[in-house]
């Protein structure tokens, strides 16, 4: 296939709206607090047995975490105690939306 051939289409800065997925700004939100949790874990070096413990849960849930099977059914409340079991700091903001925003409000993390 010849690069002239080839149809390149930018991202809008998120893969699963791109994708069309329902609920594609949960799925991100979800997504971030996921990756900043493997990413701790990762950093402090943990197995899945002790990220389990101390997260106080099963590790195929730890497992499921890192392959990133299923996090859509995770929810917010879990990944935050998870955050916050990881000595983390939750701050969250509410905001009216938007005139100039033609459809329902949004979710989005910082991190």
């Amino acid at each position: 296939m010849k690069n002239e051939d080839q149809i390149i289409t930018k991202s809008s800065g998120n893969v699963f709206a791109d994708l069309d997925l329902e609920n594609s700004d949960e799925l991100l939100a979800k997504s971030t607090l996921a990756r900043t949790i493997r990413e701790i874990i990762k950093d402090r070096k943990l197995t899945q047995a002790k990220a389990a413990k101390l997260l106080d849960t099963h590790q195929t849930q730890v497992s499921r975490l890192n392959s990133g099977a299923g996090i859509d059914s995770m929810s917010f409340d879990l990944l935050m105690n998870w955050l916050m079991r990881l000595d983390r700091n939750i701050t969250v903001t509410v905001k009216k939306t938007p005139k100039s925003q033609t459809d329902f409000g949004h979710i989005q993390v910082a991190v």
